[in-house]
């Protein structure tokens, strides 16, 4: 049962009862699916009224951005934390895709309650989605760049057309709607495509 929350005008800051709502609600989304909730559902559950909810959130989308966006973060920093001390740009780029297909599957799928939300964002395209792409491509930018740097990469084709190809390589097995059909795959396919990838980025 989810402790009811009791909304008051003196106590805890604005910030908390976000938070507050935002722990609720994904523990609510966890039962009963994202897409099958209404603000008003989940209003009753916690104990708030819905315009109070409103007051915080816009949207039960604008809920869903904030969950999905921490979880997205925590995939960043794990594949971050994983390419540390990596003493080359071939090492660094074989940690990042095996930490991001490793991070996806697991918050992904085997903690289900995310899944909706994450296939949600991934669908409609939701802000969240879009910042994680992008920031994806910035750790691919830079990794290239060390390589091109260092003399492991070749230096001929365009960077962000080595960027996008490489990131279109990678959606299989990190997007959230393609990866369900590719789990099977998701423990060796870093390995094997990191090393055909790196193949073509000799010099």
């Amino acid at each position: 049962m989810i402790k009811k929350l009791q909304p008051i005008a003196r106590g805890p800051s604005e910030h908390n009862v976000r938070d507050q709502i935002v722990e609720a609600a994904a523990e609510y989304f966890s039962r009963y699916g994202y897409e099958k909730t209404t603000v008003s559902d989940l209003a009753k559950e916690i104990g708030f009224s819905k315009a109070y909810i409103y007051k915080f959130f816009a949207t039960k989308q604008a809920i869903g951005e904030v969950i999905c966006s921490n979880t997205l973060s925590a995939i960043l920093s794990s594949i971050n934390v994983a390419m540390v001390d990596a003493p080359t740009a071939s090492e660094r780029f074989r940690r990042m895709f095996k930490a991001a297909v490793a991070e996806s599957s697991n918050l992904f799928f085997q903690d289900r309650k995310l899944y909706d939300i994450a296939a949600s964002a991934a669908s409609e395209q939701w802000q969240s989605t879009i910042n994680y792409q992008i920031e994806k491509k910035k750790i691919i930018l830079q990794i290239i760049l060390e390589g091109r740097d260092t003399g492991e990469f070749e230096r001929k084709t365009p960077i962000d057309e080595t960027v996008n190809a490489i990131y279109l390589v990678m959606q299989p097995y990190t997007n959230p709607l393609l990866l369900q059909h590719n789990l099977n795959l998701a423990e060796q396919a870093p390995m094997i495509l990191s090393s055909l990838i790196l193949r073509s980025l000799a010099p």
